[in-house]
């Protein structure tokens, strides 16, 4: 398979949390995500798409699987589900907790340099782009 004409599913930033949710993907745990609708927009990126499949790269830019996009929600964050939390394979045992993690990595400096807005938030109302994918293949 040919990971170059693929393109990139970079989750988080390099480092610990990186490499956490690669294993997760990698393990089965990890069959869902959320980004930040402004994230896409900012970047002029346009959304996933259902069938869309990517290369997973872990924190050496290295690809180290495949996954499919199997659907595509934008949604406020308020209305993220328990399933959807549950299945992003943190360890989230309720919405409450995965929304502390995920409110917490989108005021971090780094979200918000990649934004350029110092003072970027969430709120109940923020959008939030919430996806399904699976594994498809692995290196």
């Amino acid at each position: 398979m040919d990971f170059d004409d693929l393109p990139r599913a970079e989750f988080a930033f390099p480092g610990p949390l990186r490499d956490k949710l690669v294993s997760a993907i990698l393990s089965g745990a990890k069959t869902s995500t959320t980004g930040l609708l402004v994230g896409y927009e900012r970047a002029n990126e346009p959304l996933p798409e259902v069938g869309q499949r990517s290369a997973v790269v872990d924190s050496a830019d290295r690809p180290v699987a495949v996954i499919e996009v199997t659907e595509v929600r934008v949604i406020r964050l308020a209305d993220v589900d328990l399933r959807h939390a549950v299945d992003e394979g943190e360890g989230d045992e309720s919405v409450a907790q995965w929304r502390a993690g995920h409110e917490a990595f989108w005021r971090s400096p780094e979200v918000r340099a990649e934004l350029g807005d110092p003072g970027f938030t969430v709120d109940d109302d923020t959008l939030v782009v919430a996806q399904r994918f699976r594994l498809v293949h692995t290196v």
